[in-house]
């Protein structure tokens, strides 16, 4: 029956406490979340506790969850997991950023090489970006966040934010080009 239940009718049994939906909630959640979470830390075990601490606190903030249409359920949970491994990246005192004004001349890898280059190896070259680097750059080129937003969410000045995407992109330019070359010879 559960695996069934939309996800408006899946939040209304967990805010009940019905312990068979919440068991719903986490399987069909759990490894989205840590998939989430993993992004923004390089330790699969911190990716799992907090994944878990996510979904306990969706779990008991659940009454407060406001259906939206499909996929506002894992939307709300996402945010959530987003902002406890924020919370993370913060308790750790990553707050001083230091400016590279020195400009990138490394070079863009063109669309073609872009497309020859396997998903797996940008993920494992994006999870290797030290965390703040690697939180901006998350925040910023896949969850679509603006500067100024990521500097309220880590505590950093907007020109911080904009600094560490720079040294992220420029970091992966550099895997990238090297992955390039050894592919060549």
């Amino acid at each position: 029956m559960y695996k069934q239940l939309d996800e408006q009718d899946l939040a209304r049994y967990c805010s009940q406490g019905d312990r068979m939906a919440e068991e719903e909630l986490y399987s069909r959640y759990a490894a989205s979340v840590f998939t989430l979470c993993r992004r923004y830390t390089d330790n699969p075990d911190d990716a799992k506790d907090l994944m878990q601490e996510s979904l306990i606190q969706a779990l008991d903030k659940i009454a407060t969850y406001k259906y939206s249409g499909k996929g506002s359920l894992y939307g709300w949970i996402s945010r959530i997991a987003i902002n406890r491994s924020l919370n993370q990246i913060r308790r750790r005192r990553w707050r001083t950023v230091s400016l590279d004004l020195h400009e990138d001349t490394v070079p863009d890898p063109t669309e073609e090489e872009m497309e020859a280059i396997p998903q797996e190896k940008l993920l494992e070259w994006i999870a290797r970006l030290p965390a703040v680097r690697r939180a901006v750059f998350n925040l910023y080129c896949i969850d679509g966040c603006s500067h100024k937003e990521i500097s309220r969410m880590l505590g950093i000045s907007e020109k911080g934010s904009a600094g560490m995407l720079a040294k992220a992109r420029k970091q992966l330019k550099e895997e990238i080009n090297r992955y390039l070359k050894d592919t060549e010879s």
